[in-house]
């Protein structure tokens, strides 16, 4: 999608009512948020700057490890959505038509193998291959997303990918058996990801904002140190904890109104 159409489409949002079978229809404050996320990560140099500054710790971290003896070699586990590929186009598109996100269309968008990437993203990863470190690919994209994600892989020429490390959801969405898997063969230097599962077990389901903030406490030395975090306001488990597992866009909405802090 162009820029300029993008922007136009995503602005929109921002009218105070859908037309809806031809009636005027609320836009859900929850949906309106996820656009104006959508927004920020695809046009603001503030979103940049932070991919920017996780890679460029990613880099230093990974140079002061291989200093190290170790005894396995070593690896990097990297999620892919929002922590590779940008998928914000797919986000905006059903948020700005007051949708939720949806399995069969999220799966259109992933087949199609052209998200953009998340700026840093490539040049870390490149960069990690070039010093002889394997890239692990641990993602929930489904097993039937594989060729899609793939040819999104190979449009940036990006390392590793083939059937071995490129890691899909089989039974669960935890990742845990599949770092443990890693683990066998490799030392994992770093993880990169922008949800707290992507780095952690403590973080598996189930779970509360208050658990979530605990752990958070409990491993806060990881976070620049072996834990890498790209910024993700448009979705991610921290938003099934906020809402308490609450799904509908009426139900959202509601928890967002009584609990946000705002100034009279």
């Amino acid at each position: 999608m162009k820029k300029l159409t993008s922007l136009a489409l995503l602005m929109l949002s921002f009218c105070s009512v859908f037309a809806q079978n031809g009636q005027p229809a609320p836009a859900s404050i929850a949906n309106n948020g996820k656009v104006w996320a959508s927004l920020y990560q695809q046009r603001a140099a503030e979103y940049k700057a932070l991919c920017f500054q996780a890679y460029n710790i990613a880099r230093l971290r990974l140079d002061a490890a291989l200093k190290k003896h170790h005894a396995k070699p070593y690896a990097v586990v990297t999620d892919i959505d929002e922590t590779l590929l940008d998928n914000s186009p797919y986000t905006a598109g059903r948020a700005i038509n007051n949708q939720d996100f949806e399995v069969t269309t999220w799966k259109q968008w992933t087949a199609k193998g052209i998200c953009d990437t998340v700026p840093g993203a490539p040049s870390f990863l490149k960069y990690a291959a070039s010093k002889g470190v394997a890239v692990y690919y641990i993602t929930n994209r489904d097993e039937d997303e594989r060729a899609g994600t793939a040819k999104n892989l190979k449009l940036y020429n990006l390392p590793y990918n083939d059937d071995t490390h490129l890691i899909l959801k089989t039974t669960t969405s935890s990742k845990q058996t599949r770092r443990l898997e890693v683990l066998k063969t490799h030392e994992i230097v770093l993880l990169c990801g922008d949800n707290l599962p992507d780095f952690d077990a403590l973080y598996d389901a189930p779970f509360t904002e208050q658990s979530r903030n605990e752990v958070t406490e409990q491993l806060k030395k990881k976070f620049g140190t072996k834990y890498i975090v790209i910024p993700n306001a448009g979705y991610g488990d921290w938003e099934n904890a906020i809402f308490n597992h609450k799904y509908t866009n009426a139900q959202k909405d509601s928890v967002i109104k009584a609990q946000v802090k705002t100034f009279q």
